[in-house]
């Protein structure tokens, strides 16, 4: 058999998918030392996969700038009962499509920590997206005059966290409020969400103009959900330029 060149390696990789059967059949025939090479061959391989499905989750989840837990200030947080930042940080409410509800002051660090745990899942290979709710809903009423909002609902379907942040910051009209509804209606025990607001939740009528539906959202967060408040000064405004 005459040398393989690079080129036609390279090519061979592109044909195939390796199956467990044709790994054990050539493990048999190898030398230790060949098992040796095509272990590191394989596992480059994955690493390199790995790699590029981060950057791609990290391009689609739509960060508006990338945040980690590295060096975050914890002190502005109370969090409930039997749950702590190692918890948190682990991503173990994923696991179960628990949901999570940041409140608290302005510029207290929700939406850094929901940021960073965005990326955190997308560092896992985890499917995850970052949006405001007026981004969210606006997304939505251009699907649906479009006549694709079953395709747009699909799409979101697919992700394993969604952080809606500002979560009543700004009025929604009743349009509105029921395609919000309906995405926070289908993630109920289906995948997690995170809602960041200065909001309580007897407030939470006002942002959808109905109390029976904004009921039926919270009875949906709180099941499987926890609740982390964020306490103290403004940290734009402890560090603002402009005093």
């Amino acid at each position: 058999m005459g040398t393989v060149t690079k080129e036609q390696l390279v090519q061979a990789g592109r044909n195939v998918s390796l199956t467990s059967a044709v790994m054990a059949e050539w493990g048999e025939k190898g030398t230790p030392k060949q098992r040796e090479y095509l272990h590191d061959v394989l596992s480059a391989e994955h690493a390199s996969r790995l790699h590029a499905r981060r950057i791609r989750l990290l391009a689609q989840a739509k960060l508006p700038a990338l945040k980690t837990v590295d060096g975050y200030d914890w002190s502005h947080i109370r969090f409930p009962d039997g749950y702590g930042r190692e918890a948190l940080t682990s991503l173990d409410f994923l696991e179960h499509a628990g949901d999570l509800v940041f409140y608290g002051d302005v510029g207290t660090g929700k939406t850094h920590l929901a940021t960073a745990l965005v990326h955190a899942a997308c560092m896992q290979g985890l499917p995850a997206r970052f949006t405001t709710t007026a981004a969210l809903v606006a997304q939505l009423r251009r699907a649906k005059d479009a006549d694709r909002l079953d395709k747009e609902y699909a799409t979101i379907q697919k992700l394993r966290l969604l952080v809606i942040d500002e979560f009543g910051y700004l009025p929604i009209d009743t349009e509105g409020a029921r395609l919000l509804f309906q995405v926070i209606a289908d993630a109920y025990e289906q995948r997690s969400l995170i809602l960041t607001t200065n909001l309580e939740f007897s407030r939470w009528g006002n942002v959808f103009g109905d109390d029976q539906m904004a009921a039926a959202v919270i009875d949906r967060i709180v099941h499987h959900g926890r609740l982390l408040q964020f306490r103290g000064t403004s940290y734009r405004v402890t560090h603002a330029l402009m005093k």
